[in-house]
């Protein structure tokens, strides 16, 4: 993406291309590493946040595109609720995220 644009000379991916760089690559990374060094005691709240993760990531980058690029001319209010939902999905993924980290106790 980020080759196109600058082959194109066109930004319009800009915020698409920070995004799916930041939520799904650095965050997924992330929280990916946690659950491999780390056994959770929480496994069906960690089921949660990872699912909620993944649709979230794609629910917002997904969103954001048909809301800034309009390749579809569909309605602003379909697409910014597709936009809004899979930003606060993932924001619903961060906040599980928190509460496993803080409640995460040492298995023996």
């Amino acid at each position: 993406m980020g080759a196109h644009m600058a082959g194109a000379g066109s930004y319009a991916f800009r915020p698409i291309h920070a995004h799916i760089l930041v939520v799904g690559w650095l965050s997924l990374f992330a929280w990916a590493v946690y659950y491999k060094v780390f056994q959770t005691s929480q496994t069906v709240l960690a089921k949660v946040q990872v699912w909620s993760a993944i649709i979230g990531t794609v629910g917002l980058t997904f969103g954001m595109w048909l809301n800034i690029v309009k390749p579809f001319n569909l309605p602003e209010a379909f697409t910014l609720i597709i936009y809004i939902g899979g930003g606060v999905t993932l924001l619903l993924s961060y906040i599980s995220f928190c509460f496993i980290t803080l409640f995460y106790r040492e298995q023996r």
